[in-house]
């Protein structure tokens, strides 16, 4: 790492911390002026001297930092501040969840959670004035990267267009075609050129100009194969002088099968008594505006391709898809009834998932279960679509969080492998605590746009008239 890029990690970190020590200074404020004293008042035999009370400041911000730091709340100017701010509310109302608990537990009763809202609310106001100022002065210091493209003869277009949405971040300042010449290419990229990106490029000529890059410290953003997401997940062997790669079937082992479907168990119970209110208001509102069926069943495949019938609270019409064609939701679909439309951005036809989870059918975390023909549809074009069934298919998964709905099936397929390589218990927490955020990001419920109605044909992303 140079010395500018450690300057400038080094100078957001601090904001980053000062901004969360404002926020561990209205704690400690509510602290001396009201929690604790009442605390002291109901629980006589409860004292703290100095020491005490510095560690109960000090355990609040290192959860305030934690949280934060898993949902990306650091990232200020890498991400989009609203993304920032949303992750900074998410992991304040987490905290402030478990020191209610904390010091509920030390009043031996519950304490008014009126402080707690006007904690919450005073740390709002901070999460959303620190940001943005922080990120006023990220993009000030640190102007977009002026990016080369280095593209393939397949289309780069939706690449650029992702790119040119963080135009506070990144300018693509030139494209090029890699039939140009390699030497040509690396020429343009020394004399004007810090940061490259290499789209869709045959393995020999991506490793010329990565190895280019790499000698001159130049940044290089890369589009992965799925060879690369394989070989990312792949454990390094040392069986003698010479360096090996060991890429196995990656088969989950006994204790984490059993570590899996434990928490399975656990979570669902739990899950499914404290959201049955909102499930049996549900039902009763979907039955009432149309007299059809409550829940919608439909064929899914999991592990092994082991078909199964998924729950799910009927969003569409009862004859949505009377004329037998498998087609996913589009943006605005005519299907999709009022009631639907307002279940599906707030996930609550999802929640019959959880009794398939508890029988066993799926897991918490795992790739999103796929109908049989549009796997078959898919793997005609994309073989290796049949990967992501080496694991239980999942509520939530690695594609969810770091995608969108309308994420392509290649993209999305190699997101479901990066998590099928990775696998931890400790992922899954992680991706949990994750899926809370994506779950108040409307773009992660959108359908899918008319212009990408043809990724059902062309599920790799290649030229319609390869086909």
């Amino acid at each position: 790492m140079n010395k500018k890029l450690a300057a400038k990690r080094m100078i957001m970190l601090f904001l980053n911390l000062i901004g969360l020590m404002f926020e561990t200074g209205v704690y400690a404020y509510l602290w001396f002026n009201s929690f604790y004293p009442s605390i002291n008042h109901s629980n006589t035999g409860l004292k703290f001297f100095v020491n005490g009370h510095i560690l109960i400041i000090f355990i609040y911000f290192v959860l305030l930092y934690f949280f934060t730091s898993t949902y990306g709340g650091l990232k200020v100017g890498y991400l989009k501040p609203m993304d920032v701010i949303i992750s900074q509310i998410v992991a304040a109302i987490l905290v402030n969840i478990i020191t209610y608990a904390q010091l509920s537990l030390m009043n031996n009763w519950l304490l008014p959670v009126r402080r707690f809202f006007l904690l919450f609310f005073v740390q709002t106001v901070i999460i959303i004035l620190w940001t943005l100022l922080c990120n006023v002065i990220y993009h000030r210091v640190y102007p977009p990267r002026q990016i080369l493209l280095v593209h393939g003869d397949r289309p780069y277009e939706d690449i650029v267009r992702k790119f040119n949405s963080r135009s506070d971040k990144f300018n693509i300042a030139r494209t090029v075609n890699v039939s140009e010449g390699i030497e040509n290419i690396c020429d343009v990229i020394e004399k004007e050129y810090r940061t490259v990106l290499l789209w869709d490029l045959d393995t020999y000529k991506r490793n010329r100009l990565l190895k280019f890059c790499y000698s001159r410290s130049i940044r290089v953003y890369m589009m992965p194969k799925i060879p690369d997401v394989l070989i990312k997940g792949s454990d390094a062997v040392h069986l003698f002088d010479t360096p090996l790669l060991l890429i196995g079937e990656h088969a989950l082992t006994v204790e984490q099968r059993a570590t899996k479907r434990l928490i399975d168990l656990i979570l669902s119970i739990i899950l499914i008594v404290l959201t049955s209110p909102v499930m049996l208001i549900t039902a009763i509102v979907i039955k009432l505006y149309d007299r059809g069926p409550v829940l919608y069943k439909q064929v899914r495949c999991t592990a092994g391709g082991k078909e199964f019938k998924i729950l799910k609270f009927r969003s569409m019409k009862v004859d949505a898809e009377k004329d037998g064609v498998a087609r996913l939701a589009s943006k605005n679909d005519s299907r999709i009834t009022p009631i639907g439309k307002f279940i599906r951005s707030v996930r609550i036809d999802e929640l019959p998932q959880l009794f398939n989870i508890f029988i066993g059918d799926m897991s918490f975390i795992g790739p999103r279960p796929e109908r049989p023909e549009i796997i078959e549809q898919y793997s005609q074009k994309m073989p290796e679509f049949v990967f992501r069934m080496k694991m239980k298919a999942g509520l939530a998964g690695y594609a969810q969080v770091y995608g969108k709905y309308n994420t392509t099936p290649y993209d999305k397929l190699k997101l479901d492998l990066t998590y099928i390589e990775n696998y931890s218990v400790w992922l899954d927490l992680k991706l949990m605590l994750l899926t809370l955020k994506i779950l108040i990001k409307p773009e992660s419920t959108e359908g899918v746009e008319s212009s990408q109605t043809t990724a059902m044909k062309n599920p790799s992303g290649e030229k319609a008239d390869n086909e």
